[in-house]
């Protein structure tokens, strides 16, 4: 098959790397010309994704993959084309910017030829295929969906560093506008990838049939949304917990040793591309979903709730230097997207801290581009707040930050046998004998 994947971005391209490494001769789009020019090198644009340079070193010169910031060049004659591109989510309004999909979904209609498979892997709101994708590529190519071409959507489920191994792990639901669409999107889906065998899986990995684009889109969204509700739910019995004298670290390793209880773990914050955003996309098309919308706002409270913490436990934060210690949403990931550091230095800056920021997988140069001031171990401080669970936090400790007098660990990241002397506050962990280390 001939195949365009537009967008080469940490999922995009992955996945027209996957394409090709069955035998699909592959062509990405991207709208930035660094990212097409590092790519038709062999050269990876991001650093962190397991297996992608490899990979790229071996298509790349054999002629499976390419790429080019031109529709025109990529789109004719393709059997099927996968948009990958961003969908943003406004901070203040919680509605989606279409704006990059739009733009994307015009370019590509301009070029559709007939016979195509459409299939959009971003995650949408509930009804975005049929409602607005439809029409929009129907006005622009004067194609007919279901007779020239057919759209599906197939969400990704899969994370920044291991996208080659979870393509393998989890199955992939694909569901379309008629039968006929479905069939052709599970058909392409069976072509172009491969599954671990999964005996726990009733009805065995690979391939599913949603029935319906609308049953695809809410599967992607309830599978995330059921995250951010669970850490909700998490934080707070953590916020109650250690209120009453409670470690509810504890309470919930109990409560889940019964198979019907999996409550996640509570934290400082909930970041990343997927967990903090699909919420806000299901709330567009239900507004009304009372229980989402009470656990967005909750995990919002976290990095506020945090620092708290600190200011109770110095006595106040004005004029004391405070690191936060990652810059990553999650520990091992070089991403900062909805990360918890944006917050909690927004926060301690305006309760009158001097705010500086560590994180083991950037740059002073790449932290100084976030707006933050790099910290140096050595360095003297009042105040450290965990914010990334980085591997390298778990040998951190008192000598590492001189003068440091408390620590407020938001990950549970750091051995609390490394901070005598020092007063460690644990997010969901109760106080302990003589207020040293507890929360």
């Amino acid at each position: 098959m001939k195949i365009s994947v537009i967008a080469l971005g940490k999922i995009g391209l992955p996945l027209a790397v996957q394409f090709a490494e069955q035998g699909h001769d592959v062509v990405g789009v991207d709208v930035q010309q660094s990212v097409v020019d590092l790519v038709n090198r062999g050269v990876e644009p991001f650093p962190g994704e397991a297996h992608l340079q490899e990979k790229l070193s071996a298509l790349v010169p054999a002629g499976r993959l390419r790429a080019t910031t031109d529709y025109a060049d990529a789109v004719p004659g393709s059997d099927a084309v996968v948009i990958v591109v961003p969908l943003f989510v406004d901070d203040a309004t919680w509605e989606p910017d279409f704006g990059w999909m739009d733009a994307a979904t015009r370019s590509l209609a301009e070029h559709l030829t007939p016979g195509t498979l459409v299939s959009y892997e971003t995650t949408l709101p509930v009804g975005t295929t049929r409602n607005r994708w439809r029409p929009l590529i129907e006005e622009v190519s004067g194609l007919v969906e279901g007779r020239d071409f057919h759209l599906v959507f197939s969400p990704e489920r899969v994370l920044t560093g291991r996208v080659f191994a979870d393509l393998r792990k989890y199955p992939k639901l694909v569901g379309g506008l008629s039968p006929e669409g479905t069939a052709r999107g599970i058909a392409f889906y069976r072509e172009v990838l491969e599954f671990d065998d999964r005996p726990d899986l009733p009805d065995g990995n690979g391939v599913w049939d949603l029935g319906s684009a609308e049953a695809a889109e809410l599967a992607k969204l309830a599978e995330t949304t059921y995250r951010d509700v669970n850490i909700g739910l998490a934080n707070q019995f953590a916020k109650f917990a250690a209120a009453n004298g409670i470690d509810v670290f504890s309470v919930i390793k109990a409560s889940n040793s019964q198979p019907y209880s999996h409550i996640h773990l509570p934290g400082i914050a909930v970041g990343g591309h997927c967990i903090p955003v699909y919420p806000r996309l299901y709330l567009h098309t239900d507004p009304d979903a009372t229980i989402v919308r009470a656990a967005r706002e909750a995990n919002m409270t976290m990095p506020d709730y945090t620092i708290g913490l600190a200011e109770g436990a110095l006595g106040g934060l004005g004029g004391r230097t405070v690191v936060v210690l990652g810059a990553s949403y999650r520990g091992r990931v070089k991403e900062t997207a909805f990360s918890g550091v944006f917050p909690t230095v927004t926060g301690l800056a305006a309760r009158g801290a001097r705010v500086l920021v560590h994180d083991p997988m950037f740059t002073d140069e790449e932290l100084r581009r976030y707006g933050f001031d790099p910290y140096h171990l050595g360095e003297p401080v009042d105040a450290a707040i965990v914010q990334a669970d980085h591997p390298e936090y778990q040998s951190l400790g008192a000598d590492d930050l001189p003068g440091v007098r408390v620590v407020v660990d938001g990950r549970r990241a750091t051995d609390p046998g490394r901070w005598e002397g020092v007063s460690r506050l644990v997010v969901g962990q109760a106080a302990s004998g003589g207020g040293r280390d507890g929360l």
